[in-house]
Formats: structure tokens, sequence, C-alpha cells
């Protein structure tokens, strides 16, 4: 039996039409998007630039436990001032490579102003994002009879490495800066499996239970010492948008009002409200709203035991 001979692949006379066809597909998505030329890795927020920041940002809010191991109470206070002036540093560098993506005619100067604004405002905030973050920690640790300890649940917890990028991202994005900001959140997703946008807005006291599966929509609003478990999904009904980008932005995730408890799998749509104190049971599928203090149940399912 006479076996064909395997030819081998020949870069130097097989890559040219591989590259030729990656550049024209390039410029026909360019023609598309009426771009003239990409800004690439050094015109646009850098993911891996945006990862290394999350870190120190991280061990400046909780430095003892999140920061390098030499750290001691002594010496806090000058391991943070070092961390600020180099990471604010590195962040603003983010912040203005997206505001001159997105402003490409505005001048130097107004970019630069409004960077050193956002910078300010973010670094302002640092403070009332630790205490939000303090009673994020607190309502996990009170909320979950395996954890022994706050400290525990700040070092091991994914919900907890989630919630300080969303905090973070939330701020920014509230500043002005929502690209950078939905980048930390996507970096948290692809740690967790936990997916929860900048834009959406979260009350103090939030506790997010195993968190693998959770999705949690840019215009949704919690409360006040809401309880979630893995899979829960706070969505949007599908939206027909237009070629102007109608219905991006609008409000179409639920409100879920104080001390609400959701269960592992619940899948709530649309605009729709969970009065306060109100439980959602595990696999429900909510498209309504739910009054203050109620129990939602999925019906029973038939049990067939073959012995």
């Amino acid at each position: 039996m006479t076996q064909t001979a395997i030819e081998p692949f020949d870069p130097s006379r097989e890559l040219g039409p591989i590259i030729a066809g990656l550049r024209a597909q390039r410029l026909r998505w360019r023609a598309a998007h009426e771009r003239h030329a990409e800004h690439g890795g050094h015109g646009f927020p850098q993911r891996q630039a945006i990862s290394r920041i999350l870190a120190p940002l991280s061990a400046l809010l909780f430095p003892l436990r999140l920061g390098p191991p030499e750290l001691n109470p002594a010496n806090e206070d000058a391991f943070i001032e070092a961390t600020l002036e180099t990471t604010l540093l590195q962040l603003a560098a983010q912040v203005r490579l997206e505001l001159r993506y997105h402003q490409r005619d505005a001048a130097d100067d107004a970019i630069e102003a409004r960077v050193q604004a956002i910078l300010r405002g973010f670094a302002t905030a640092l403070p009332g994002l630790r205490a939000l973050l303090d009673s994020d920690v607190q309502a996990a640790w009170q909320g979950d009879p395996a954890a022994r300890s706050v400290d525990e649940v700040l070092i091991c917890y994914p919900s907890i490495t989630a919630v300080i990028h969303y905090r973070l991202a939330h701020r920014l994005h509230e500043l002005g800066a929502p690209l950078v900001a939905r980048i930390i959140t996507e970096i948290a997703h692809s740690r967790t499996g936990i997916d929860i946008h900048p834009g959406a807005r979260i009350g103090a006291r939030f506790f997010i239970d195993h968190g693998t599966g959770v999705v949690i929509g840019e215009t949704a609003v919690i409360g006040e010492g809401v309880r979630l478990y893995q899979g829960v999904t706070l969505g949007a009904i599908g939206l027909s948008i237009d070629a102007t980008g109608a219905a991006r932005g609008e409000p179409r995730h639920p409100i879920v009002e104080d001390e609400v408890v959701i269960h592992a799998g619940a899948t709530i749509l649309g605009r729709v409200t969970i009065g306060r104190g109100a439980v959602i049971g595990g696999h429900v599928w909510l498209t309504r709203d739910v009054p203050p203090g109620a129990e939602v149940l999925p019906a029973a399912p038939e049990l067939a035991i073959v012995e």
C-alpha cells in the first residue's frame, strides 16, 4: 500500500496569502466602520496594562491582606502613598487613551483636563469605596456559616474579588471612563465567572454566595443588604437595537430593593421591581414585579424514583 507523501508546511511560501487575506479583512472592517486607521495597542486602553494596575489598587485598599508580605501597620501608609503615586499615573495613561480614542478632534489640553478630573475624582473616592467594601466583606462573613473569619472571606472568596473590581470600575464609569471600567469588570469576569457590568448600581452589604455564573446587567439597580447565589441572572428581555444604537443605555434590567435574597439559578428579566425583603427561589424564571416581602417559589417538580 503506497502512502501519500505529506508536504511540509512552508512558511516562506504559504504565509504570504494568509497575511494578505488578513490585511484585506482589516481594510473591509475599517471601511465598514468609517475608520481610516485603527489606533491599535498604543492608542486604545490595554487590557494587560489595566490588569497590572488592579493588584496594587486592591492592595492599597486592603494592604495587610492583599499587599506584599513585608507590610505591617507601621509602614502601611508609606506603601499606600507609593502605590497611589505610581498606580494613579498608570491609570491616567489608560484613561487618556480612552478619551483620545472617543474624542479624536478634542484639543490636547481639554483631554488632559478631563483626565485629571477623572483621576482626582477616583482617588478621592477610595476611602468611601473601602467603607463600602468593608460592608460587603462583613455581609459575606455574616451570611456564610462556612466562613471562619472576615480575612478568609477577603482572601478566598471569588465574589469579593469580583465586587472589589466592580466598585473600582463603577466609580470610573460614573466619572466618564466607561471603557476602562468595562475592561476592569471583564478581567474579574474571566477570573471569577461573575459578570457585573460597571454601569449597574449596587448598594452596601452586597454578598454573592459561591458566585459562578452570576450575571448583572448594565442598568440593574440593587439595594442594600442583597444576597445572590450562583447562577443568578439579572438580565434584559431581548431588544432590537437599530443602526443608531437605540436602546443602548435604556433602563432594561431589574430593580432589586433592600434585603432581597435570590437563590441559585434564578433568572429575572426586564425592568421589573423585586420588592424589599422578597425571597426568590432557585431556578425561578421571572418577568414581572414582586411585592415587598413576597416569596416566589418554582412549581414542585414531579419526581420519578425507579428501583
